[in-house]
């Protein structure tokens, strides 16, 4: 992989009609160091320079992100709720699967196949934590495309979470209609 150089990054900012500036709050950092950076001043951590790559990428279009892919609000049951009620919101939805929160944190999913893995005459009046599967993947809002692609491919959702509360959820569907 090339790294960028700060003619690189000079031409590519000018090209997206960015100011310095603009960059720099897109990038979450500041004016003086993108100064100084484009000027070859000063060499970037790989950490900052990543960001600033990130933040022309996104003026480009180029990066999609699971705040943009996700499902909000998300409709969920608590732990608690009765397997019966997680499937009536599931068949009312028209969902597969839903997400298991309690106060805003995600704990687990409850899906179908779940219930009818159950063989017992009783499970709609089990509680969903005896049903669910506890095996959840989270990312940040932040999280690329790919990052949740890869998640999908082990997982049939990914919660998105923010400062410890579930807000959002991604499944395959929202990959596929993406991409298309």
């Amino acid at each position: 992989m090339d790294l960028p150089t700060s003619a690189d990054l000079r031409e590519r900012r000018t090209e997206l009609d960015l100011t310095q500036s603009e960059l720099a709050d897109r990038a979450d950092v500041s004016q003086p160091l993108i100064a100084r950076i484009e000027g070859g001043d000063v060499d970037p951590r790989l950490s900052t320079l990543r960001r600033i790559v990130n933040a022309l990428e996104e003026a480009e279009g180029g990066i999609v992100r699971a705040r943009d892919l996700m499902n909000s609000p998300v409709h969920s049951v608590e732990p608690d709720d009765s397997v019966h009620n997680a499937k009536e919101l599931m068949d009312g939805k028209g969902f597969s699967q839903v997400p298991v929160v309690r106060d805003g944190s995600p704990e687990g999913l409850i899906g179908n196949s779940d219930i009818r893995q159950r063989d017992e005459e009783n499970v709609g009046e089990l509680p969903v934590a005896e049903v669910m599967h506890e095996s959840i993947t989270t990312v940040e809002p932040d999280a690329t495309i790919d990052t949740v692609d890869d998640y999908l491919n082990h997982n049939a959702a990914v919660l998105v979470v923010e400062d410890g509360q579930t807000v959002g959820v991604i499944t395959e569907a929202d990959i596929a209609r993406t991409v298309s």
